[in-house]
């Protein structure tokens, strides 16, 4: 029996952030597709800040009417909203309508709106659930957390997503017999399995979490609900709610910081830090949140696509694959030290000024054609989210044994660095347009 529930509990995790990681990791093979093509991300950074507003309210209904929420009854209807829009993406993810005279991905947009929205709730309600088990659960639901954003990582690379190639085409010039003019043009080979393809398999995860929390919730009946531990928890998971998710990335570093809600009595005894630390170890929060969550990825496809498609394939696959690895890491090497987070921070931030840099400097950047180019920006992308995906736990770790208060500003700090890297990046990308779009065989880069 308990092998049973170890197993329900990693599979109900599961459903937590795969939809919104899946969608980051299909990218590359999207944004060739939908009219918004290199500007996409930006869209979606934004989407996914609006759809906070699941968190926001099911934050408000704890605080002003606290028991009155049903987790179960929120849950079953979450997980049946990402069910249903993952097979709605699978069937009109590429339908377009034409909006202020310009075709949109209308579909692809709204869609991609509940299913954010179903993510992001997530996070305040399923932790809440899982503390009516024993605590030796708890473990085994962020290992489901952690594969919500790795599964759909491996399954993209298996996809061989976008992989293209430069054809040589003519085309005769206007009425001169004979004259023929030879261009370069990308065409991407098809993948090992189409988009639909993979948004149902997005849509299998999730049915399994629902599954499995049928039976959870079945099983939960039999034990004992202590209510002097449930405060405390729910309180902690709300606060961890309010992070948000983002490209694809970040979820996972958030929700391992949840796990110190099952030791909510180490809130009281944790060392306290002196104001300028707080200080500090806010700043960031900020900073870190603002980067993964909003700034970087509006700007992924400048910053990876002048490469080639494989090279942005990998960068977003790895990176999601990143994600968890650095929260697994942080559950077992745990270095409270702020120098040292300080340091990480920097480092990270390093990584990133030169994927933004990149970006800036398309469709030519650096290295541009060659195979150190691709090497040299598949790993930026990978140290810059793994490094600061452990920065962001490890804050959590250090805030949550400060105060209550201290994780509920630490949720709020992020979802501020989240709100204003997203709504920065959105009109530097889409309305001034500072960064180039272009295409991997035809355009010419100077030597």
């Amino acid at each position: 029996m308990t092998l049973l529930i170890h197993m329900l509990a990693c599979a109900f995790g599961l459903g937590s952030w795969v939809a919104v990681n899946g969608l980051w990791v299909e990218l590359p093979l999207i944004v060739n597709t939908l009219p918004e093509g290199w500007d996409l991300p930006s869209y979606l950074t934004v989407i996914i800040q609006l759809a906070n507003l699941g968190p926001l309210l099911v934050t408000l209904m704890y605080k002003l009417w606290p028991g009155c929420l049903k987790e179960r009854i929120v849950i079953y209807s979450i997980l049946s909203i990402g069910i249903l829009s993952c097979i709605l993406l699978a069937l009109f993810w590429d339908k377009t309508t034409t909006v202020a005279g310009a075709s949109h991905s209308t579909a692809f947009f709204i869609i991609t709106f509940f299913l954010s929205l179903v993510d992001c709730t997530s996070s305040v309600t399923f932790l809440p659930f899982m503390m009516q088990l024993p605590a030796k659960y708890i473990t085994t639901y962020f290992i489901g957390e952690g594969l919500s954003g790795f599964i759909p990582g491996i399954v993209a690379l298996g996809q061989s997503v976008g992989i293209a190639k430069c054809v040589n085409s003519s085309q005769t010039a206007g009425n001169q017999t004979g004259v023929d003019t030879w261009s370069l043009h990308t065409e991407y080979l098809p993948p090992n399995f189409s988009t639909e393809v993979f948004f149902f398999l997005l849509a299998a995860m999730m049915c399994i979490s629902l599954a499995a929390f049928v039976a959870l919730n079945r099983l939960s009946r039999t034990f004992t609900l202590s209510s002097e531990n449930l405060v405390p928890d729910t309180v902690a998971s709300v606060s961890s709610g309010l992070e948000n998710p983002g490209a694809g990335t970040d979820g996972e570093g958030v929700k391992c910081q949840g796990e110190g809600a099952t030791q909510s009595k180490l809130l009281l005894a944790g060392p306290k830090h002196s104001m300028y630390q707080l200080a500090f170890i806010y700043f960031m929060v900020v900073w870190v949140n603002g980067a993964t969550n909003g700034v970087l990825p509006s700007v992924q496809t400048y910053s990876c696509k002048p490469y080639g498609n494989l090279a942005y394939h990998l960068s977003a696959a790895l990176a999601s694959v990143a994600n968890p690895v650095a929260c697994t890491i942080a559950m077992f090497f745990k270095n409270r030290s702020l120098v040292f987070l300080g340091v990480l921070t920097a480092l990270g931030t390093g990584f990133g000024s030169y994927n933004m840099a990149m970006a800036a400097m398309s469709p030519c950047p650096l290295l541009q054609g060659s195979v150190v180019g691709e090497m040299i920006i598949v790993l930026s992308w990978l140290f810059f989210t793994g490094t600061l995906s452990y920065v962001k736990v490890m804050v959590g770790v250090i805030l949550r044994d400060q105060s209550h208060s201290a994780l509920v500003w630490c949720g709020a700090a992020a979802q501020i660095g989240s709100l204003v890297g997203s709504v920065t990046m959105f009109p530097l990308v889409n309305i001034y347009q500072l960064f180039k779009s272009g295409n991997f065989c035809s355009t010419k880069c100077p030597l």
